[in-house]
């Protein structure tokens, strides 16, 4: 594709803009590590909720979805559309706990949660797990995503899109912490926006396409339907009644953990208040559902006819290096029809939705690596600039050893089934851990250790030659491990006493499972309600989903259903809104006696 100079123009501008904040906000940035990594603790709902957001859309998302769509079709996408049901628990049930416990970083819990030398074994671990070995996966991932793209685009060859782009992301992570991060994610995310939009706009005005009634004349019912098609039990088993019956609680993947965790929380521990916490994880998890699928979605369906067979798309970029040829590259194959000016803002959006999400990761990561690890366990008691500029070091490095990783992967959709193997039966103890005393450290290194020997299993088995279909391996996995840590839980020692209640008095959790503990505390209740924040989920799903199907009900020419479905999205929201402040009244008046 031949940029013009307009194009480059808005690409270069963008870039400009962005680079902006990290600029203005170094010093600020610079002062300690809670300004680094939380933002001092003073974002506002709108600014985080936009930040999930912003970090969830990257350069691979839309590769990703015209994956998953060109393979199963619409349908497909119930393997993350699953996952509304775990983030908006988080929302009702996880975000006022996670702002209660005013942690640093989430991996800080397990030594407020915990006790012993088991606690700090599992925080030191997955520090070194998940800030350094996962998180590389995962912006490898994305930097492959990043290398296609403009390999078609630009013809760029990945060493040199690797160089580039870990210049800028190195650059704007390092200078201005989270401060910066959220607020280029406010930029990037309208710039990011306006070129999905676009590309989907202009893919359905291509002649061979006609427009959306041409588009949906042309393609057959199964590849646009919402759901699978049932007559066909193994696809309705791995797209649909598995993530929705039993991924959505079980499975640990970053953006969407059950009970929150990684960035998540990240941003929910930099919220000034528990109701901006809840707020925007609210917002986040209503635009990443409802907002942003459709335009991508639409130009994975336009693909099917432009791009038949994988050999379109060789045919038409045969400079593009047939090693990244796969059904993840239709997306960006389709950019070639944006015209002069739409084409520089398609590439700025992608960059910027790939800039967004390579910073996130490197601070979080770095947050684990520096916070989690080196100041609890390597060099204690070094001042707040130490550790701030070893946080700075730590970005430089993860950003070369991602980019080293980005050579080994095929896909976006291969790490992502490798990240939802790994963690396979995780997801129930981070739900848990928050409601049942009882639960203790070594259930989680339990939980951790047997998940990932079995997930290894399966991929060697795989690799020899006897692969396992991936919903099988997925349920083998969540039985194993759950069995397992169930059985350590009982078979250890719970946590001290004193930690339990110094943990209860601090967080306050409601239910049954604190009973024993809570009546220790001396505290009368837990500010929180459990039916509320049951009732909030419920309706806090509909809300979503209704305003999901609903879009796509009227892009489909489905009237009388997308009357339906707004019908519900009224209903819900007006519902919401009043449980949200009931949620409140009830909080501040249960603070107010204890």
């Amino acid at each position: 594709m031949n940029l013009t100079s307009l194009d480059l123009i808005i690409i270069v501008v963008s870039i400009g803009i962005c680079f902006l904040p990290p600029l203005i906000l170094s010093r600020r940035a610079g002062k300690n590590t809670a300004e680094f990594f939380t933002s001092g603790r003073a974002a506002p709902w709108w600014l985080i909720g936009i930040s999930m957001v912003a970090t969830t859309f990257s350069t691979d998302t839309p590769n990703l979805v015209t994956n998953i769509v060109r393979n199963d079709g619409v349908a497909g996408n119930w393997v993350w559309w699953a996952f509304l049901l775990t983030g908006m628990m988080t929302v009702f049930f996880y975000a006022r706990l996670w702002r209660r416990s005013q942690v640093l970083t989430d991996l800080e819990f397990y030594e407020l949660r915990y006790s012993g030398k088991p606690a700090s074994f599992v925080r030191g671990f997955r520090a070194i797990y998940l800030g350094l070995l996962f998180n590389c996966v995962i912006m490898a991932s994305v930097n492959l995503a990043a290398a296609k793209i403009a390999n078609v685009i630009l013809g760029w060859p990945m060493a040199k899109t690797l160089i580039f782009c870990g210049i800028i992301n190195v650059t704007f992570a390092a200078l201005a912490g989270l401060w910066g991060v959220l607020v280029v994610d406010l930029i990037q995310f309208g710039i990011a926006m306006t070129g999905a939009i676009s590309a989907a706009v202009f893919a359905l005005k291509q002649p061979e396409i006609g427009g959306l009634s041409g588009l949906f004349q042309k393609l057959d019912a199964q590849s646009i339907s919402l759901l699978p098609d049932f007559g066909n039990w193994t696809i309705a088993l791995s797209i649909f009644i598995i993530p929705i019956a039993i991924q959505w609680w079980s499975v640990w993947y970053p953006g969407a953990e059950p009970g929150g965790g990684s960035y998540i929380a990240q941003r929910m521990l930099a919220a000034k208040s528990e109701k901006d916490a809840l707020s925007g994880t609210l917002f986040f998890n209503f635009a990443h559902y409802a907002l942003r699928p459709w335009p991508w979605i639409l130009v994975a369906l336009c693909s099917f006819i432009i791009y038949p067979e994988l050999i379109d798309i060789q045919k038409a970029f045969p400079a593009v290096d047939p090693k990244l040829i796969g059904n993840d590259m239709a997306y960006p194959a389709m950019l070639r029809f944006l015209p002069p000016g739409f084409l520089g803002i398609m590439v700025a959006g992608m960059l910027a939705a790939y800039v967004s999400t390579l910073v996130t990761h490197l601070n979080w990561g770095s947050s684990y690596l520096v916070h989690d690890f080196y100041r609890r366990f390597i060099k204690k008691g070094a001042d707040e600039k130490h550790y701030v500029t070893a946080g700075r070091v730590m970005t430089v490095i993860l950003m070369i050893l991602a980019c080293l990783l980005t050579f080994i992967l095929e896909s976006a959709k291969a790490s992502f089934d490798l990240m939802l193997s790994i963690g396979a039966g995780t997801g129930l103890i981070y739900l848990l851990r928050w409601f049942w005393w009882r639960i203790n450290a070594w259930s989680e290194i339990a939980a951790m250790a047997s998940s990932f020997s079995v997930a290894v299993y399966f991929f060697i088995k795989g690799k020899l030659g006897n692969p396992v279909p991936q919903h099988i391996s997925l349920l083998v996995t969540i039985a194993f491990t759950t069995v397992i840590w169930l059985a350590v839980t009982y078979l250890t020692k719970p946590v001290k006493k004193e930690k339990l209640i110094s943990f209860y008095k601090l967080v306050k959790p409601a239910g049954p499972g604190w009973k024993k503990i809570r009546a220790e505390s001396g505290l009368d209740s837990s500010p929180d309600s459990l039916t509320l924040s049951f009732t909030g989920w419920i309706t806090g799903c509909l809300f979503v989903y209704s305003a999901l199907f609903g879009t796509g009900a009227y892009i489909y020419g489905h009237i009388s259903l997308a009357i339906f479905w707004t019908g519900l999205f009224v209903i819900s929201t007006f519902f919401l809104i009043r449980i949200i402040k009931k949620i409140w009244a009830e909080a501040s008046s249960k603070t107010s006696n204890n």
